[in-house]
């Protein structure tokens, strides 16, 4: 999916509400695990496992916090936190059942709150101490012994003495300090499991909110990353060099056959001027004369400038 381009102030507003959110989820998540441990280890022979979505949705709110302030992985790291989160929300659903069935089908508070429990301690102190004894329990029709642990509530109207596994609801909670105790373990679940609630429902707009977040890229910062359009430098000493290679300057130009020079006829001798001399040199050197003057003179261009006497024909021209 390619990224969505906006501008600079919806992208900082997007971004903080999905870092608001992302702080409450944490926050919440914090709560759910301190609340979810407090309640597993209020008793021994009760297990709670509100807390594991606490962990689950923090650490993915935790990777969503992080995500928010990148610039290069923003995406990577945002979906993994969406991941994580879904898994978080998973698992607060289940426990959210969990709890909340077991908080209403095997804890009964009324003989707690009515003062009808016992609390029996051995007087060492030690909460975990192997110590028990056997106390009586009266029901309608008869008493029966009830064999408890030290440091343990027990209820004997929740006690069963005909048939002790027919019982639905539990009759006594081991390692406890007091059967006030177990009060605050049956408010705890029923906290963790509205927390879990909770949970659900914010991890799943949270996680809506990070995945519309991660494709959104602003602006300015789309065009302070484009690359510039690639420049052409002129170089000179270039261009000179290349100018200079087309024509070799070492290269003589061709030179032309020299021309006979007509004989005269004996006893007259024509006045020497300056044109013969000229003629004579550029036979004798015929690169000279073209690297000089840059021009190669013609064949006719000589015999015009030799001097004719008066009354004579020039002479026939001799390929």
């Amino acid at each position: 999916m390619s990224a969505k381009l906006i501008e600079a102030s919806d992208f900082d507003k997007r971004k903080r509400t999905s870092l608001w959110f992302t702080i409450c989820l944490l926050v919440l998540s914090i709560i759910i695990l301190a609340i979810g441990l407090g309640a597993t280890t209020r008793t021994e022979n009760i297990s709670v496992g509100g807390y594991y979505p606490g962990i689950i949705l923090g650490f993915g709110s935790f990777l969503g916090i992080i995500g928010i302030h990148l610039v290069e992985n923003r995406k990577q790291m945002l979906v993994a936190a969406i991941v994580f989160i879904s898994f978080g929300v998973v698992s607060a659903f289940c426990c959210a059942i969990v709890d909340g069935v077991f908080a209403a089908r095997h804890i009964e508070p009324r003989p707690l709150y009515s003062g009808r429990c016992q609390f029996f301690s051995s007087g060492s102190g030690l909460a975990y101490d192997t110590y028990q004894t056997e106390v009586m329990c009266y029901s309608l029709s008869n008493g029966c012994q009830l064999r408890v642990k030290t440091h343990t509530c027990y209820c004997c109207d929740l006690y069963n003495c005909e048939n002790s596994e027919e019982m639905t609801s539990y009759y006594e909670f081991v390692g406890v300090n007091s059967c006030q105790d177990v009060v605050h373990l049956y408010r705890l679940l029923w906290t963790s499991t509205v927390l879990n609630v909770i949970g659900l429902f914010l991890g799943i707009v949270t996680a809506a909110i990070l995945g519309g977040f991660k494709d959104m890229t602003p602006l300015s910062q789309t065009n302070f990353n484009s690359s510039p359009p690639p420049q052409i430098l002129y170089n000179p000493a270039q261009q000179i060099l290349t100018y200079t290679g087309f024509c070799s300057p070492t290269a003589a130009l061709p030179s032309y056959a020299t021309y006979p020079l007509p004989l005269q006829p004996t006893g007259s001798y024509p006045a020497t001027s300056s044109a013969d001399i000229s003629l004579s040199d550029d036979n004798q050197h015929p690169s000279h004369s073209s690297s000089t003057n840059g021009l190669i003179s013609s064949p006719g261009s000589h015999y015009a400038a030799n001097n004719l006497l008066p009354g004579e024909k020039p002479p026939p021209y001799v390929p």
